[in-house]
């Protein structure tokens, strides 16, 4: 599971072509030998564990299994150090507070809960279309049922 993790990592620190845009989420460490080790900031590790999280997710409402409750550790996309704080602008802060309260919604209305969960994923798409277009793609397979048409 572990090793998993790591290529969804992998994926996703790459996955921003322009490199003011990798700025915006990462930071760079000289080593003594002189390459460059990625250093995540606390948003790109938080957005990282959300879409593990969503997996999950998906999954238990495919499955209709119990879903369990809000995980608490996404109320810190509100306050998680971004390495480019510009990017935490007034669009940010909006998409932000539509994806959590989609996502909210998930465990108090579980009847709906595909269509809370769709709305999240689209939540993501629309913020990533303005701040970091790379992730779109590996977002997209969260969707639960045909991507939408608009996409």
């Amino acid at each position: 599971m572990k090793g998993l993790l790591y290529i969804f990592l992998i994926v996703f620190l790459f996955s921003c072509k322009d490199e003011d845009k990798i700025a915006a989420e990462s930071e760079t460490k000289k080593v003594d030998d002189g390459f460059e080790m990625y250093e995540m900031s606390e948003m790109a590790a938080l957005m990282e564990q959300m879409y593990v999280d969503n997996q999950r997710l998906k999954e238990k409402i495919i499955k209709g299994d119990t879903i369990g409750k809000f995980p608490q550790h996404f109320l810190k996309i509100h306050e998680s150090v971004m390495t480019n704080k510009q990017v935490r602008d007034t669009f940010f802060k909006k998409q932000a507070k539509i994806f959590i309260d989609s996502q909210e919604l998930i465990y108090k209305d579980p009847k709906n809960a595909k269509e809370h969960f769709n709305n999240g994923v689209d939540a993501c798409i629309a913020c990533h279309q303005q701040k970091c277009s790379g992730p779109i793609p590996r977002i997209k397979k969260l969707y639960i049922g045909e991507i939408p048409k608009s996409e």
